[in-house]
């Protein structure tokens, strides 16, 4: 659930973003200025900021600005003008979107989902590990300079695991990644998909380097 901190000097429109967001599934802080914006900036770690670019003492551009020295959470900027001076100013000062107020929460949630996709990072185009090579721009495997032949299935499966290589993946998670919808709730589809896949690259199947179950939870992908 994402974190939106919402920096708002006006308290009709402050709490009328904060009850819209919470009730789209965003965990909302609040501040009421750009002094308390950066305090609690610094406190929630916001996944995002939303920021008003007329705020008593700091303004919403020093305020953008100083949270981009500090790091790279992505900014929105709200304000009152749809003019060219506010929006170059703000994106200037580092902001990644801009809305021009009055705001309808759904259209902020909108803008704020379309930020964090660009702000996620990107799996990375090739894996390799224990003898293993993972080509996802190509589609192909190959295990210590073989091509592995997979079916489409173990491919979206290996590829759904080692896209986050350390993390662990519940059954039900590679259900909904890899499966159709309507397979939900069946986990001997994985456990299954996950023996055949291990007998395809890992060199002792019995005793895998790649393909690791973590007993109760799921599967997780990487060397030990």
């Amino acid at each position: 659930m994402p974190v939106v901190l919402i920096v708002e000097d006006d308290p009709g429109v402050r709490e009328g973003l904060e009850l819209g967001l919470t009730h789209l599934g965003h965990q909302v802080r609040t501040a009421p200025d750009g002094e308390a914006g950066l305090e609690a900036a610094a406190r929630h770690t916001p996944h995002v900021v939303v920021l008003d670019v007329m705020l008593p003492g700091i303004d919403g551009f020093e305020v953008c600005r100083r949270l981009r020295a500090a790091g790279s959470t992505p900014v929105i900027m709200l304000t009152a003008r749809g003019d060219d001076v506010d929006v170059v100013a703000g994106l200037e000062a580092g902001a990644d979107d801009y809305v021009t107020k009055p705001v309808v929460p759904r259209v902020l949630d909108a803008r704020i989902k379309a930020v964090l996709r660009r702000a996620a990072p990107q799996p990375v185009a090739r894996t390799e590990a224990a003898g293993l090579t993972i080509d996802r721009a190509a589609l192909v495997v190959t295990k210590h300079g073989r091509t592995v032949d997979l079916t489409p299935t173990e491919l979206r499966l290996l590829l759904a695991l080692s896209e986050r290589p350390g993390q662990v993946l519940s059954r039900e998670q590679l259900l909904g990644a890899v499966w159709d919808h309507d397979y939900l709730g069946d986990s001997r589809l994985v456990d299954a998909c996950v023996q055949r896949l291990r007998a395809k690259i890992e060199d002792v199947p019995s005793a895998p380097l790649l393909l690791h179950t973590v007993r109760g939870f799921g599967y997780r992908f990487g060397p030990a």
